[in-house]
C-alpha cells in the first residue's frame, strides 16, 4: 500500500504557541502548589492535549460566570481568542493574564475595531457558535453580523446605504469564503473585503484536496470539535468518497475492514492534532498493510 502523509498535517503556529505557553506556565509554577493555572475554555480543540494538561493540574473554566468567581491565579486565554469584555473582567479581578490568542486572530480583533471606527458595518464569515467568531464579535461595539451559509449571505439584512467590511474566521473553507463574498458583493454594497483566513489553513486545505484526489481512501485526523478539521473532512470527502474522520488510533482500528482493499491511502490532520497521533496512525497503516 502507498501511504501519503500531508506535509502540512498537525499543529499550526498558533496552536503550537498556545500549547507551549501553557506547558511553560506549568513548568514555572511546578513547585508552587498554591498557584492555580486556568484556561478559559479548552486551550485548543483537542481532547487528548486538554486531558494531558488537566492531568498536570490545569483547570478549564467553561463559562464567564465561572470565570467571574475566580479570586486568584493565572488565566490563560485560549488560542481562539476572547471578547474585549473578558480582558476587562480579568483585570478588574486582579488575575494574572497570559494571552495565548493566535496572532492571526488578534489581527482580526484590531481590524474590526479599526474598520468600525471608519464607519463600516462588520460582517464575519464563519460559524457563530465557534469561540473564535464569538471572540471577534466581542470587539465590535455596534454588533457584527455572522454569515455561514449561502442562505445567510442571500438574506443579509444590512441596509444597502451602509458600507460593510467583510472578514472571515481563520479556519474557514477558502472556496466557500469566496462564494459567500461573491453573493454579498452582488447586492451592491460599498464593500471592503479582507481575507483573514490564515495561510496555514489555506495551504492545508489545498494539500488535503490534492492528496484526496489521488488516493483510494483518505484519513482525516482531528478532534470532533475542531472547526479546521471539519473543513478538511468536507474538502476531502468531496474529492474522495472513502474519507474517514478519526480522532485517535483507537478510532482507526474500526475503519480497517474498509481500508483492506485500498492501494493508496492519504493522511492529513487538523491544526490541533499532535504529531504523536499522526505518527501512530501512519505507522499502524504501514504496518498492517
Amino acid at each position: 500500500m502507498d501511504v501519503r502523509v500531508a506535509q502540512t498535517a498537525g499543529f499550526c503556529f498558533g496552536v503550537e504557541r498556545a500549547v507551549d505557553m501553557v506547558y511553560d506556565q506549568i513548568h514555572k509554577h511546578r513547585e508552587e502548589k498554591s498557584t492555580k493555572i486556568y484556561t478559559f475554555g479548552p486551550i485548543i480543540h483537542n481532547a487528548e492535549v486538554v486531558k494531558d494538561l488537566e492531568d498536570k493540574g490545569v483547570i478549564v473554566v467553561h463559562s464567564e460566570e465561572e470565570l467571574s468567581h475566580l479570586t486568584d491565579g493565572i488565566v490563560i486565554i485560549r488560542s481562539h481568542g476572547v471578547q474585549q469584555s473578558i480582558y476587562n473582567m480579568l483585570e478588574q479581578q486582579g488575575l494574572t493574564i497570559i494571552d495565548a490568542t493566535c496572532p492571526f486572530v488578534r489581527k482580526i480583533h484590531k481590524i474590526v475595531q479599526e474598520q468600525e471606527e471608519k464607519g463600516y458595518k462588520i460582517v464575519i464569515i464563519g460559524d457563530s457558535n465557534h469561540p473564535e467568531v464569538q471572540g471577534i464579535l466581542g470587539w465590535v461595539q455596534s454588533g457584527g453580523t455572522v454569515v455561514k451559509t449561502r442562505e445567510d449571505a442571500e438574506n443579509l439584512t444590512i441596509s444597502l446605504d451602509k458600507k460593510i467590511c467583510v472578514v472571515t474566521q481563520t479556519t474557514f473553507n477558502y472556496n466557500k469564503f469566496k462564494e459567500l463574498v461573491e453573493i454579498i458583493a452582488k447586492k451592491g454594497y460599498d464593500i471592503h473585503v479582507l481575507n483573514t483566513i490564515c495561510n496555514a489553513t489555506k495551504e492545508r486545505q489545498e494539500e488535503a484536496q490534492e492528496i484526496a484526489e489521488q488516493v483510494d481512501a483518505m484519513i482525516v485526523i482531528g478532534d470532533k470539535h475542531s472547526s479546521n478539521t471539519q473543513k478538511l473532512y468536507e474538502i476531502c470527502q468531496k474529492a474522495c468518497k472513502s474519507t474517514y474522520y478519526i480522532q485517535t488510533l483507537d478510532d482507526m482500528i474500526h475503519e480497517l475492514p474498509q481500508l483492506v482493499s485500498m492501494e493508496t491511502v492519504g493522511i492529513t490532520a487538523g491544526a490541533s492534532t499532535p504529531n504523536t497521533i499522526i505518527e501512530e496512525v501512519q505507522k499502524h497503516v504501514r504496518d498492517i498493510f
